[in-house]
């Protein structure tokens, strides 16, 4: 993984797990590298790997039994509920770059639609 320069790493870390998450990469209750495993992985700090996985014990998306290594949430409706959110800031994002760009509602729709049409062809 490359991380940019941007936000902090610890928080792009949990956006990594957010979308395994939800696109099925990681499925209810899979364990998940240590905490240090991770960080060798990712060549990164353990204590950013630490930050990262108690925000994400905190938010709910994994857990953690005793000395054992966390799992994803079981939670079918904290995954939707992720699933939603991560939706709605990608559609704020291309709706607020869409109005820099001058586009009209109606040429945005319409373009939205020819880029599925094509697609569910090459599907």
């Amino acid at each position: 993984m490359i991380f940019d320069k941007r936000s902090p790493v610890y928080e792009q870390i949990i956006e990594m797990h957010k979308q395994k998450i939800v696109s099925g990469a990681f499925q209810p209750g899979q364990e998940i590298p240590s905490r240090r495993e991770l960080a060798t992985q990712l060549k990164v700090n353990p204590n950013t790997v630490q930050r990262a996985y108690k925000e994400m014990e905190g938010l709910g998306l994994i857990y953690t039994d005793g000395n054992s290594l966390s799992k994803i949430t079981e939670s079918q409706s904290k995954i939707q509920t992720l699933r939603q959110e991560l939706l709605d800031e990608a559609l704020q994002g291309f709706i607020e770059t869409v109005r820099t760009i001058g586009l009209e509602d109606e040429a945005v729709l319409d373009l939205i639609k020819k880029r599925l049409k094509e697609v569910h062809v090459n599907d």
